[in-house]
């Protein structure tokens, strides 16, 4: 059983994010049109930002969240087809059967990402779908090894005020190599495709970004390899999967 982490209630207190255009691009070749008179589950729901950008089209969406459930129904009050939950999605049980289960931006942050997917499968009906997006092995080899340690060493140890003024001047410095360097053709930097979303995003999103990488109190780095056993032939037909800005990725299956 996974335990609360109070670091998501802090983040998701102090930050919300409306980039409906972004959730479209990580649920994608899936789209907002495809949850219309649906009945839907997303599984681990922060802040409840992606349950405000769905509701508007299912006919009803249950929220999970371990941490933060108080804070998704409060920013979606106005929505009277979302209910919110408190669960662990690795380990929760329900008695019902969704048309569409995502989880985007979570399974990484899991204890165990393998156990959380295999949970949260069950509860899509057959011929449903089953969407994920989930930060990638491959193209992050930075974030895993110094940034990781670096986390752990030292950030996780700040008062949450001082690190959210960090991830401010961090995201500030990053701006001047993201509107030099980067914008000239050298594919071959790191983040060189992940950096075009930072210039479609204003600074606030931006420094939501990096404060997340710095506060999160594990984050694993799933390899596509991973990805396509959890969307095996056996179990799903209909498979997507695609290297997202080359950081992550977005993998979609309909369950047999």
């Amino acid at each position: 059983m996974q335990k609360k982490q109070s670091e998501w209630n802090w983040q998701w207190n102090k930050a919300y994010d409306n980039n409906i255009w972004l959730f479209k691009q990580w649920i994608y070749p899936n789209k907002l049109g495809d949850f219309k008179d649906k009945k839907v589950l997303d599984c681990g729901c922060g802040g409840g930002q992606h349950l405000n950008f769905v509701a508007p089209y299912c006919k009803e969406i249950l929220g999970i969240d371990l941490n933060t459930p108080e804070i998704a129904r409060r920013n979606n009050r106005k929505n009277k087809n979302v209910k919110v939950i408190e669960g662990d999605i690795a380990n929760i049980k329900l008695n019902k059967k969704f048309d569409i289960v995502y989880s985007v931006g979570v399974l990484h942050h899991t204890n165990n990402p393998l156990k959380s997917f295999n949970n949260i499968k069950k509860f899509v009906k057959k011929k449903g779908r089953v969407i994920i997006w989930v930060y990638s092995h491959e193209g992050n080899f930075l974030n895993e090894t110094i940034l990781e340690w670096l986390k752990k060493s030292f950030f996780l140890k700040l008062n949450k005020k001082i690190l959210w003024a960090i991830s401010n001047l961090i995201t500030l410095i990053v701006y001047l190599p993201v509107y030099t360097v980067y914008i000239l053709p050298l594919k071959f930097l790191p983040f060189y495709y992940y950096f075009q979303n930072w210039r479609e995003l204003d600074f606030k999103r931006n420094n939501l970004n990096v404060f997340d990488k710095l506060n999160a109190p594990q984050t694993f780095f799933i390899k596509k390899s991973t990805i396509k056993g959890w969307f095996n032939q056996k179990e799903f037909s209909n498979v997507y999967i695609s290297h997202y800005k080359s950081v992550s990725w977005r993998a979609s299956g309909t369950l047999k």
